[in-house]
């Protein structure tokens, strides 16, 4: 593959993202190729510059292509040659092998191997040098066709997101591979344009009576389509074309009068039909309508941040609707940790979905939130025996607060009303979370007159790469004397605090804090929601000071960044004392225990089992400290840490946000930083080298004036 072209993978041209369409078949042999060649003779005949492009040709020698009856863009040619010529050429060839096989057979007889990633890459480019307006990009064989041992020819057309046009034969069975196909693209995301139904041949021999049956049923295949079709809310059109004896002119030319009737229904998708460029389409861009009525996270709507479009994902990739691929470097705030769209993750919420999306929790249950807590209770700190299901990071340490306060109520220590937490800690966006974080430097000093009054202790002083000063719980030790009968418990993020600063901080502060705690009678809440599921380096940061908390948050990566979930758990000697005399816990979101989200946290949770993120991390780990050690050397970095998959650079002053985002776009990264932060926590599964575009992205955007503020 060449090189060149393969760099140019979400790298915007002059021309934007591709224009065309996508043709595919519900098998081998149903009638793509004339199809594709009929419908590029209605669009050539009418001035338009469509271009058929073949990404992949097998069964022909190179030398072959312009010759050879097996070249499908022979057959683009001969469909097109007595027309008035038009630029671009009417065929296009990315890669041919010699092999009559599936692409990725071919391709490994000689020595090569296809990727979805290089060959949405090829297309695009070809795209950047070719004077069409619209291209026509036929796949191999079916959908389900493989492009290599993991990848098949389904993900080769998400990544284009093209429309679809599918074509099959209209026969006995064509119902149930049509629909079957039809499925599959909706569960990729992807919308069919227009369903095209090929007459097939005439048997011979049959009575005039089997004759009428077959022409019955033929005749309903393409009713039954546009009925379903309807029934799912998809307005493509169903279209037969007719069996023609010979594609000579006249042939072809009865196939395009056929195609011909498609041409409304296609211009909605692709503008360029009509000869216009997309850009005249009048569609406001996307984020100008966000503008206008939606709230981004700590923005203003009278001078909000700017936002990019995103349009789809892959592994450690998103997708913009321009076509521009960034490296992920956020793992959506630290949820993605498997990658996007992780093929297990996706087929359990299919399954789930197909069989139950949600019920209530209050008297219902279910097996994925059943197998979820008997998974979840196996992973976590020995000593924690219950789970409480909720919807979030936020409502999970709501939850934890309250179990804490209805504890010691059960136990008769009414007068443990509040919490002691470090300052720099960040906890949430609720009512209850904003108390426990930061009140001064934290996000919601804003609210501190309404919330409930807490004790903060100093930020542990003790970095995490340093050995531990017992002085760093000096100011713990002097609040539990003066105030300990009031404390219900203690709430920390273990090892680092998050968002408050992603500060790293030694697991010695963690065991004398269980100490100090257990003297006290005060409960200790570990807010793992961040720092849970491999993030650090261990499943969860308590492993790394050998404490089992009394209670524990955990969200964000719990369902592998598909949806949301958390958990607090918490231990039975907790459970026995809120429930007490009859008592029980007072709280129960609406979708407590959702099963889709449920289903999707045990298949994550199981891809964690399997331990490859034992691997992945420490080398996220050693390419992060490698890459960000040049940053040290800049003057307007004050810090630098790196912990697990964590990778922080923490500024001299506040970073102007959007400068930075802008740069760091335009370099095919995607990193968000805040305040004095400019931070990585990338997907477990992010190859080296983008790993190091990160850093090198990190490292620039520091170097250059006008990105402090």
């Amino acid at each position: 593959m060449n090189p060149e072209k393969k760099m140019t993978a979400g790298i915007p041209g002059d021309r934007g993202p591709v224009q065309g369409f996508f043709v595919t078949g519900t098998g081998t042999d149903v009638g793509k190729t004339a199809f594709t060649a009929a419908l590029l003779r209605v669009l050539r005949a009418r001035g338009v510059a469509a271009q058929a492009l073949k990404p992949v040709q097998t069964g022909v020698r190179p030398e072959q292509l312009a010759t050879s009856a097996l070249a499908d863009g022979v057959a683009y040619a001969r469909a097109v040659a007595d027309l008035p010529p038009l630029a671009p050429a009417p065929a296009a060839t990315l890669h041919c092998f010699c092999l009559p096989a599936s692409p990725h057979l071919a391709a490994g007889e000689e020595g090569q191997r296809l990727t979805v990633a290089g060959l949405a890459a090829d297309v695009r480019a070809h795209w950047q040098g070719t004077e069409a307006s619209l291209l026509l990009v036929e796949g191999a064989g079916g959908m389900a066709v493989p492009v290599n041992e993991e990848e098949d020819t389904l993900d080769f057309m998400a990544a284009l997101d093209l429309p679809v046009l599918l074509v099959g034969s209209n026969c006995l069975g064509a119902l149930n591979h049509v629909l079957l196909s039809l499925q599959a693209l909706r569960l990729k995301g992807l919308r069919p344009a227009a369903v095209v139904l090929m007459a097939p041949e005439e048997p011979e021999g049959l009575s005039a009576g089997e004759r009428h049956d077959r022409e019955r049923v033929l005749a309903d295949n393409p009713e039954f389509l546009r009925r379903r079709l309807a029934a799912w809310g998809e307005d493509a059109p169903v279209v037969v074309l007719p069996r023609v004896a010979r594609l000579d002119a006249a042939g072809w030319q009865e196939l395009a009068d056929a195609c011909s009737m498609l041409l409304p229904a296609l211009s909605r998708h692709v503008p360029s039909l009509t000869g216009q460029a997309a850009v005249t389409s009048g569609e406001e861009p996307l984020p100008l309508r966000d503008r206008r009525i939606l709230w981004h996270p700590y923005t203003s709507v009278v001078d909000p941040l700017p936002v990019f479009a995103a349009a789809r994902s892959h592994h450690n990739r998103i997708v913009l609707d321009d076509g521009r691929e960034l490296v992920d470097g956020m793992s959506s705030w630290w949820t993605a940790i498997h990658g996007y769209n992780h093929p297990r993750l996706v087929a359990a919420a299919q399954r789930q979905a197909g069989r139950m999306p949600h019920v209530m929790f209050g008297g219902l249950t279910h097996a994925p939130a059943v197998e979820l807590g008997e998974r979840l209770l196996a992973m976590l700190p020995q000593g924690l025996a219950r789970v409480f299901l909720a919807d979030s990071g936020s409502v999970s340490v709501e939850v934890a607060l309250k179990m804490a306060l209805q504890y010691q109520q059960g136990i008769g220590q009414k007068q443990r009303t509040c919490f002691l937490t470090p300052r720099g800690g960040y906890h949430g966006d609720t009512t209850g979370a904003m108390s426990v974080c930061d009140p001064v430097t934290g996000m919601h000093c804003l609210f501190t007159h309404m919330l409930p009054r807490q004790l903060f202790m100093e930020r542990p002083s003790c970095r995490f790469d340093q050995p531990f000063d017992p002085a760093s719980l000096d100011d713990a030790r002097r609040i539990f004397a003066e105030q300990g009968e009031r404390i219900a418990a203690v709430i920390l993020e273990p090892l680092v605090q998050g968002a408050g600063g992603m500060w790293f901080y030694h697991p010695d502060y963690l065991r004398g804090m269980a100490r100090l705690c257990r003297e006290h009678g005060a409960l200790l809440v570990f807010d793992e929601i961040a720092t849970g599921f491999g993030r650090t380096g261990t499943l969860f940061a308590a492993e790394r000071a050998g404490v089992c908390p009394d209670i524990l948050c955990c969200g964000k990566a719990l369902t592998g960044g598909v949806m949301t979930l958390a958990a607090t758990a918490c231990t039975e000697a907790v459970a026995q004392g809120i429930c007490r005399d009859g008592m029980v816990f007072m709280h129960g979101p609406t979708f407590m225990g959702n099963a889709l989200a449920c289903a999707v946290a045990c298949a994550s949770l199981d891809i964690l089992a399997e331990g490859r993120w034992q691997e992945q991390v420490p080398l996220l780990e050693k390419t992060l400290t490698a890459g960000l050690a040049p940053c040290r050397e800049l003057p307007q970095v004050a810090d630098v840490r790196v912990l697990g998959s964590i990778g922080v650079v923490e500024t001299a002053r506040p970073v102007n946000m959007a400068a930075m985002q802008d740069f760091f776009v335009q370099r095919g990264v995607w990193i968000r930083p805040f305040n004095r932060l400019v931070y990585v926590m990338p997907p477990y599964v992010s190859p080296r080298e983008d790993v190091e575009r990160l850093c090198a992205a990190m490292h620039d955007v520091l170097a250059l004036p006008g990105m402090l503020e």
